[in-house]
């Protein structure tokens, strides 16, 4: 009797646990309608693993998982017929309704595409220089050697799962962020206008697409999955494509300071101007708002920007800021095996042949650069009067990101 009660008990506790994983599997993909995206083709085994394609040993939990994700995906290179054609409609110049991008101007002018080969090489070489230099030992920055499950959750937050295409975005802020933004809710449906999916990124409003709770993020996974979290993730990173756009990072301070700074922000003026304006410009008694301090001239010079990132002070009171903070520690490249490395140098080619290797290119189209993006031929002008010394110690801040991602070192900056 007593044998019978404890068969009949272990039949409900492993039911129990498979409707569980159920669950966890059709909230995750279930119910997105997931279309397994095609793995790029190149010379080394790409990140992502197409339908059918044997696993790597992975411990029990994982391969369960892995297998239970995969169990019902089929490859599917086109969406249903209505769906394709309701992302079609407006795909041909976007209305540029928001304000921003009136006053930014955006250039729809056209530009010639790479050969696609020329882009497969450029990719392999930019992905062999981030292997190469991670797998140096001789080249070291904090958190170099640490592995995935060493990532705290709350740093995982800038990597976007599209479940739908099977996509993994790392964005970088000042690095056409917005947009790639714009591109992936569009892609996941993640965000409805009057009942119907945005087909047009330029139609997303700016303070949708920097809404957090508008993307899933590797963070959020904890309070979906629990104790489940990490494994999905990992079986995501396997699986879906993952990429990320960088620029030259000094470049991209400038751009940050440009934005951040010299434009009336309300949020960076009480949170980083303040401070910066009483520390390094001995200012006392500053305007509450940010108008007030502009009316009356009170600006953080790049000077002070770059005091603040040099002052052993601000990283212990706070981790930097996402848009100032290095790429690195934003999206995690010697722990994640991207399969595409964008550059915003190359923003235009690289993005259409992003697309089409996502075999979506004929659901949308990137959205177009604006023409006054900040120019690598503008640091000469924006370093002139910081001292050497305060350049070296920047160079070594970012480093990795320069060396990591095959930017030259600015030797023209360095020197005397």
């Amino acid at each position: 009797m007593t044998k019978a009660r404890l068969l009949r008990l272990s039949v409900v506790l492993v039911s129990i646990f498979m409707i569980l994983l159920i669950i966890v599997y059709w909230d995750n993909v279930g119910t997105a309608h997931f279309y397994l995206h095609t793995s790029f083709s190149r010379p080394r085994s790409p990140g992502g693993i197409a339908a059918g394609e044997d696993w790597e040993a992975l411990p029990d939990v994982d391969e369960f998982l892995a297998k239970l994700l995969s169990s019902n995906l089929k490859q599917n290179s086109s969406l249903p017929r209505k769906t394709e054609q309701l992302l079609i409609q407006g795909s041909n110049k976007p209305v540029v309704s928001n304000l921003e991008e009136n006053v930014r101007g955006y250039d729809w002018s056209t530009h010639k595409d790479r050969n696609s080969l020329d882009q497969e090489k450029l990719q392999v070489e930019r992905q062999r220089t981030l292997r190469e230099f991670c797998a140096n030992s001789s080249f070291t920055f904090p958190t170099k050697e640490r592995s995935f499950d060493d990532i705290p959750n709350y740093e995982l937050n800038h990597l976007i799962v599209d479940d739908r295409h099977g996509v993994i975005y790392c964005y970088v802020p000042k690095v056409a962020c917005t947009n790639w933004k714009r591109v992936m809710i569009v892609l996941s449906e993640s965000l409805l206008d009057q009942g119907v999916p945005y087909r047009n990124p330029l139609d997303i409003p700016r303070e949708h697409v920097h809404n957090t709770s508008t993307h899933l993020t590797f963070n959020k996974f904890w309070r979906r999955y629990g104790k489940f979290s990490r494994h999905l993730m990992k079986i995501k990173l396997k699986k879906y494509t993952k990429f990320l756009f960088v620029r030259d990072p000094f470049v991209r301070l400038i751009s940050a300071f440009r934005s951040k700074f010299e434009l009336e922000n309300e949020d960076f003026y009480r949170r980083f101007a303040i401070p910066m304006l009483k520390l390094y410009s001995n200012h006392t008694n500053l305007p509450t708002s940010v108008s007030e301090a502009f009316g009356a001239g009170l600006k953080v010079s790049f000077s002070d920007f770059i005091q603040y990132l040099l002052d052993p002070r601000t990283e212990k009171m706070a981790p930097f800021n996402e848009h100032w903070r290095q790429v690195y520690r934003l999206c995690h490249p010697c722990q994640i095996d991207y399969d595409f490395i964008g550059k915003l140098e190359t923003l235009d080619e690289d993005a259409a042949y992003l697309l089409q290797l996502l075999k979506v290119d004929r659901l949308l189209r990137f959205p177009p650069s604006y023409r006054n993006r900040t120019a690598s031929s503008w640091e000469d002008n924006w370093f002139a009067k910081i001292p050497l010394a305060w350049r070296q110690q920047l160079y070594k801040l970012y480093e990795a990101d320069f060396v990591l991602f095959g930017y030259p070192k600015p030797e023209n900056l360095l020197k005397d």
